[in-house]
């Protein structure tokens, strides 16, 4: 199938794109469009006759219905996604994901795109009321940055309910492995463990489910093969949590040594912004999809951290990211 990915240039589109690719699709990768030239992860995605790289930008929706002339799958992943630079600059991420978004819906609309997928975020969520949380857990803003993934994805589902665009909500929870930025927590520990006098973090008492992206990609790939999913959100998590605390221990043993970790006043979120705990239900998932992920629980997250951290910690590799990104 003739598939767009946005946010191909990013650390799950990186690895969607490779997938599709893989199975055969012709895949335009849309990365984002900057001064100097740069395409993100796609640079390690090897190039192949069925791979189109375009730029631009989402929130140009001239630029979006031109380049969804003649697509039958779009895979909607461009989003800003940091947190704490959420509180910064919330303007930007209205305009990115919420405009950005309804730009998307509005193309692949008047282009009679056959399937839309719609990337969510667990931090829709907020704090657990109730675990595993599934998709009729109550939705809780606590960052600019879920507000306007909420916006989205409500927007989405009235194009589903208004105009009967086949829209599928993706929610995965929080996915990691080989390319995520550093800025995420499990790349952060990594990172300052080879290269830092100390570790330093926010909340170390927060819980979360971590799902390693070899799943989550596999979760994207179940539902373009699925039928029936039309109007309906879906979770993609491993359905096994971690606490922060318990994740720095987890890592140490990986890499076989530790270092003094330090809470920082600037990493920890305000107060009532700070989300506790995040525990995924893939039943809808495992019913819908027929998906189930591998790394599931505490014997599968090592494996998986040993993927990601033998990943890190080859120089060439680390060279590809940005030095502030260790958080000197």
């Amino acid at each position: 199938m003739r598939i767009l990915i946005t946010g191909a240039d990013g650390f799950i589109g990186s690895h969607l794109t490779e997938r599709l690719l893989s199975l055969g699709h012709h895949v335009t990768a849309l990365s984002f469009y900057n001064s100097f030239g740069f395409i993100g992860w796609l640079n390690d995605v090897k190039k192949k006759p069925n791979l189109k790289i375009i730029k631009g930008d989402i929130r140009d929706l001239q630029f979006i219905e031109t380049s969804i002339k003649n697509i039958d799958i779009v895979f909607h992943l461009a989003a800003l996604i940091s947190i704490p630079h959420s509180y910064e600059s919330y303007n930007s991420y209205v305009e990115t994901n919420i405009i950005g978004t309804t730009n998307i819906l509005t193309a692949c609309k008047k282009n009679n795109v056959k399937k839309i997928f719609i990337t969510s975020t667990s931090e829709v969520y907020g704090s657990a009321k109730k675990v595993p949380m599934s998709e009729e857990h109550s939705l809780n803003a606590q960052s600019p940055y879920a507000a306007t993934k909420i916006a989205a994805d409500q927007i989405s589902i009235s194009f589903y309910k208004s105009f009967d665009l086949p829209i599928t909500i993706i929610r995965p929870f929080n996915t990691f492995g080989p390319r995520q930025s550093t800025r995420a927590v499990i790349p952060t520990i990594i990172n300052q463990l080879f290269f830092s006098k100390k570790i330093k973090l926010g909340n170390i008492n927060t819980k979360r489910d971590f799902t390693f992206i070899t799943d989550t990609v596999d979760g994207f790939v179940s539902a373009l093969k699925a039928k029936k999913i039309n109007g309906e959100i879906i979770n993609i998590s491993s359905g096994f949590e971690i606490s922060i605390k318990q994740l720095i221990k987890e890592i140490f043993k990986v890499a076989g040594f530790s270092k003094k970790v330090v809470i920082e006043k600037k990493r920890v979120r305000p107060n009532k912004s700070e989300v506790i705990r995040l525990l995924g239900s893939n039943k809808k998932a495992s019913k819908l999809l027929r998906w189930k992920p591998i790394y599931n629980n505490v014997k599968q997250f090592r494996l998986a951290l040993v993927k990601t951290v033998s990943w890190y910690n080859k120089s060439e590799n680390l060279n590809k990211f940005n030095a502030n990104d260790l958080y000197e």
